[in-house]
């Protein structure tokens, strides 16, 4: 039982010392996306696939509240004949952003999951991400590696231990899908409902489809559903 003791004792100090205000700056980030009808994108590789892929589903199923829109949300790293046919006919480099290429909008959300900062398929789509006019959100861990300079805000998991990087990031993962399902929302926020990309605005300004009050309980927005229980 010992033999387990150190690898639990340095998750602790681990997770005292994340920046709680980069984690609230991406909840932010979030929820006005999710206010705005931005897509949001997940992405990354071998055990930080995972982690993405548990992350879209928690802001699919476990955020959702009577008071916003659902998240339009999408898991990169799930749809396996594209990645595998992008990595097969081109390179392993350009499974993400190849995909980001069809899916991308301006004001959209990436939230980028790499271990050591530096994969290079998770950096293309990265650069893609800041050059279409997306916000990336950075998972990382080490010294952040290069997903540190183009991730904002970038929440870096103080470890050189990969497997305490995403046990790390997966409680980030959590810890985000409860402040959008559970945060107050203290003034009314209007939100457009959302046009093509391009469509111009008709002038009518936002349409208010939502209270400024926080949700009641957790009651879904859905008749044929009144409690959505975790995903487990």
């Amino acid at each position: 039982m010992t033999f387990f003791k150190p690898y639990l004792t340095e998750m602790q100090q681990i997770l005292a010392s994340l920046s709680l205000e980069e984690i609230l700056h991406a909840g932010q980030i979030l929820l006005e996306a999710r206010r705005r009808g931005a897509q949001v994108f997940t992405l990354g590789n071998g055990g930080s696939a995972a982690n993405a892929s548990h992350i879209a589903c928690d802001l699919s199923k476990s955020a959702i509240r009577a008071d916003l829109p659902r998240f339009r949300v999408v898991s990169l790293v799930d749809n396996v004949p594209l990645a595998t046919a992008w990595a097969n006919d081109t390179s392993y480099e350009n499974i993400f952003a190849a995909q980001l290429e069809n899916l991308l909008h301006p004001g959209d959300v990436v939230i980028a999951l790499s271990g050591s900062g530096r994969s290079p398929n998770i950096l293309k789509a990265a650069r893609l991400a800041r050059e279409r006019g997306a916000t990336v959100i950075g998972l990382t861990g080490m010294d952040g590696g290069l997903l540190r300079e183009l991730a904002d805000p970038c929440i870096v998991v103080p470890s050189d231990c990969m497997e305490q990087i995403e046990d790390a990031h997966l409680i980030i993962g959590h810890l985000l899908s409860i402040y959008l399902r559970e945060c107050p929302i203290e003034t009314p926020i209007g939100i457009t409902l959302p046009r093509r990309h391009g469509e111009p605005d008709d002038g009518g300004g936002p349409q208010n489809v939502f209270s400024s009050s926080a949700p009641e309980g957790r009651r879904n927005q859905d008749s044929w559903i009144d409690e959505p229980l975790p995903t487990a």
